[in-house]
């Protein structure tokens, strides 16, 4: 695309547009053109004058004005033509009937030239591609080759004239190259009038919201430190009170941790101290129940009896008298009185309780 000249719309000279984009090149100025004008101008002066100077219809043309250009840079389909008669190229109507009885096919042509209210512009073969070089176009508009007969139709059905270019174009690098490569369009040129409100859309919202910007946060350079700092500052606070969050929150971890340790091992120490406490108190307990000091109270008297036996049973084969209460120290006919016996059995369990403590601290 970049290859393809494409002149853009200036002022009303799309007529020399027409013809520099269909040549490729600056071929044509406005002064060329306008000179080409006024040679038309005096051609057809001339022609008026053969039928008198002094006629009412020479007199009518002379306060005319000219219909080959205007003061805007219009030209006309006679300027154009004659333009290119000087590189051998010819305009035929497309839509005359003339040229519908040749019957052919628009896509075996090699340009055409096309005009509506005073507007003109070129449509080209470049290489194997039709391109649509439309001055008002912001650049070359790329059109199928399917496409270019309904194009031509749609033009004729919205009024345009068309006309048929023919003869030899002048070589152009664009059409040498596009002879090797095609091309592919992604985005259609838009026309300069669409670009420009586009543009002016795009800078007037931009200046809009630079307006409101500037309103809300007035530009100094004194305000715009200030805010820096003011955010810098923020950032740092945040910062360290993130740093005292978490220090604050690994102490509570440290401290719950270091109260289980205690917790663990007051725990442990208790359980320890309340198992040897419950052990002893048990053993007490169990050695000293009412069960336990009739059974071995029992058990003694049973022990001092079988005794008392013995000993009368050797004092008979010696003839010695022994009594009951040589051996127990007290009277044989049971005058021991409860609180003694209680107090001897209680004496007992506690030496069977002292010897147990002291067998389970040899283990």
């Amino acid at each position: 695309m970049e290859s393809i000249f494409h002149e853009r719309q200036e002022g009303s000279l799309c007529a020399q547009h027409c013809l520099n984009n269909l040549l490729q090149g600056e071929y044509f100025s406005p002064v060329e053109l306008s000179f080409i004008a006024q040679q038309l101008d005096e051609e057809e002066r001339m022609r008026m004058a053969e039928g008198g100077m002094s006629s009412e219809e020479y007199r009518t043309f002379l306060q005319q004005p000219s219909g080959n250009m205007d003061d805007s840079g219009f030209f006309s389909i006679q300027v154009i033509s004659n333009a290119l008669k000087v590189w051998g190229l010819e305009l035929i109507l497309f839509n005359s009937p003339e040229y519908q009885r040749l019957g052919i096919d628009p896509i075996n042509e090699k340009s055409f030239i096309c005009n509506y209210k005073e507007h003109w512009f070129t449509v080209r073969k470049l290489g194997k591609q039709w391109f649509n070089l439309n001055s008002l176009l912001t650049g070359p508009e790329l059109i199928s080759d399917t496409y270019l007969a309904l194009f031509l139709a749609q033009l004729q059905q919205e009024g345009y004239s068309i006309f048929v270019v023919k003869g030899d174009l002048p070589d152009c690098e664009a059409d040498q190259l596009l002879q090797m490569v095609r091309v592919q369009q992604i985005q259609r040129p838009k026309l300069i009038g669409e670009e420009t409100a586009q543009s002016r859309d795009q800078r007037l919202q931009k200046s809009n919201l630079d307006q409101a910007v500037e309103v809300n946060h007035p530009f100094d350079g004194t305000g715009m430190l200030d805010e820096d700092e003011e955010n810098f500052q923020k950032a740092l606070a945040l910062s360290r009170q993130e740093i005292d969050m978490e220090d604050e929150e690994a102490d509570l971890r440290r401290a719950i941790q270091l109260s289980m340790q205690g917790d663990h091992r007051n725990e442990f120490s208790g359980s320890v101290s309340r198992n040897i406490s419950q052990s002893t108190s048990t053993s007490l307990t169990e050695s000293l129940s009412s069960e336990e000091l009739r059974r071995r109270r029992q058990a003694y008297f049973e022990k001092q009896q079988q005794q008392l036996q013995q000993q009368e049973h050797a004092s008979n084969l010696y003839d010695k008298p022994t009594t009951s209460s040589d051996a127990l120290g007290m009277d044989p006919g049971g005058d021991m009185s409860e609180e003694d016996m209680l107090q001897a059995a209680m004496n007992m369990s506690l030496e069977s309780v002292r010897n147990h403590l002291n067998t389970e601290e040899k283990k």
